[in-house]
């Protein structure tokens, strides 16, 4: 099991929700990530679209299956030969046909192995959109709890600075301070409720942004649990974001995709052999022969059966530049991969490097806010006795906010740098999160196989309905937040 560092533990569970005073029933990130596997549009439409990729399987398929057809044909002969005498007046024929392909110069199979290999990036490609997902709503989530934090600390510090203002004015009556202290905690004030005003504006904005991804608005949110399987060095991170991420391994399968397109493509010059079988009912409704109708057969049936054997001569090129095509486009498919694992090893190491910042900051901030608040008690103690004048008071009163909200971001940016992390790593979905999802969790492979070996002409699924659920009955995100604890407190 991999081991977590003391730094690590701080930005977990001691995380940004140690700005806010945990409610008895309060949402959880574990219900947030739960609410939106369900629910989400975005994923729903993944799983919609991946199951229309697996029926390229049996459409590939298709191709190597013998074929039946029936043809029914009424014919009215409205106008005769002068020099026909027993031309009949109508005419019903039935023709029954059947085609058995036996060898298609392996066209067949190898795009039936394609179709494989895609399904099984398009799944690769579902597990991103999860992961992609997941890493949306924690960012989500914690922007919720920094914003709310940012909204107490702005809220806290224009009641301090109106006491202040008011202090001041008093002190001005009495002719202690001067028009210039008054004027300066005037300013700091008004700044104080713009930034107040810009805090609520920002929560609102996150908070609907939560409502989009989760599908319901926030409560009161709980404390985010530590996130588990983090690595230990820069270099675990890759050799498992190697391994695992589902972006590299739907490229690999495509790559592996385009080099059965390749052979398929090739086909197109081998000769190809089916067998088939035909059968023929005619009914002349007794008009065949006019006049001596009676001395013919009035119906008949006929039927025949045999092998065919197809051998390309010439086509003017195509097979060879469907081919050469083809192998274009799995040389492309090969460097995706390179360009994914590029990008993937680029995106870890810097995640990474973010992740160990963001934990880094964490511990100035923390030694930032303790140094602030001494600072702060012991200026405004000298300026009781008038060694400090108030501009220096309020100098100190703004450093102790900008700390403590460097605090609550460095820890919002940890966590959410350590689950963009996991994610690289292939280790952001459901099933690596234990989620509890009331149910079990979508596996892809079991509509894959279900549709795989389906024969039946007329099978269909059911009518089509979203699953997901709307957003417009929800009331609007407001910036109204419960009772708040500052760091320290």
């Amino acid at each position: 099991m991999t081991r977590r560092s003391p730094a690590l533990r701080l930005a977990g569970a001691a995380s940004l929700l140690a700005l806010a005073a945990a409610p008895a029933e309060a949402d959880t990130l574990r219900e947030a990530l739960a609410a939106a596997y369900n629910t989400n549009p975005t994923l729903e439409g993944a799983r919609d679209s991946q199951r229309a990729t697996d029926e390229n399987v049996p459409i590939a398929r298709a191709s190597g299956l013998p074929s039946v057809d029936i043809t029914a044909t009424h014919i009215e002969f409205l106008r005769q030969s002068a020099n026909s005498f027993t031309a009949p007046e109508r005419n019903l024929g039935v023709t029954a046909a059947l085609v058995a392909p036996i060898y298609s110069g392996g066209a067949v199979r190898n795009a039936i192995a394609a179709a494989k290999d895609r399904v099984e990036a398009g799944q690769a490609d579902l597990r991103n959109t999860e992961s992609t997902l997941f890493s949306q709503v924690v960012a989500a989530y914690m922007d919720v709890l920094r914003t709310e934090a940012l909204v107490a600390l702005s809220t806290n510090n224009v009641a301090v600075l109106r006491t202040n203002l008011e202090a001041t004015s008093d002190r001005f009556q009495i002719g202690d301070l001067t028009i210039t202290d008054v004027a300066q905690s005037r300013s700091r004030l008004a700044v104080a409720e713009g930034d107040l005003q810009t805090a609520q504006s920002n929560l609102i904005a996150a908070r609907e942004t939560y409502i989009r991804l989760v599908g319901r608005a926030p409560g009161e949110l709980d404390a985010p649990p530590p996130l588990p399987g983090l690595p230990d060095t820069v270099g675990e991170a890759i050799v498992t974001a190697l391994d695992n991420n589902p972006n590299l391994e739907a490229a690999r399968q495509r790559a592996e995709a385009a080099g059965f397109d390749t052979k398929a493509a090739g086909a197109g010059r081998l000769p190809t052999v089916s067998l088939f079988a035909n059968g023929q009912y005619s009914d002349f409704y007794g008009t065949l022969g006019g006049p001596v109708a009676a001395q013919f057969a009035q119906s008949e049936k006929t039927a025949n059966a045999g092998v065919r054997v197809t051998i390309p001569i010439f086509q003017g090129g195509l097979p060879a530049a469907r081919q050469r095509q083809a192998s274009a486009r799995e040389s492309a498919a090969l460097t995706d991969v390179i360009e994914s694992e590029r990008q993937i090893i680029a995106e870890t190491r810097s995640t990474y490097a973010a992740w160990q910042a963001a934990n880094a900051v964490i511990k100035s901030s923390q030694a930032a806010v303790e140094a602030a608040e001494l600072s702060l008690e012991g200026v405004r103690a000298e300026n009781s006795i008038g060694n400090r004048q108030i501009l220096d008071v309020l100098n100190a009163e703004q450093e102790l906010v900008q700390s403590r909200a460097q605090l609550v971001t460095a820890r919002r940016n940890a966590y959410v740098a350590g689950f963009n992390l996991l994610a690289l790593m292939g280790k952001a979905e459901a099933r690596d999160l234990n989620l509890d999802v009331g149910g079990p969790l979508y596996d892809p492979q079991v509509n894959a196989d279900r549709v795989s070996s389906k024969l039946n002409d007329w099978d269909r699924d059911p009518e089509p309905a979203p699953d997901s659920t709307r957003t417009v009955d929800i009331p609007p995100a407001t910036a109204t937040i419960g009772p708040q604890l500052l760091p320290g407190e």
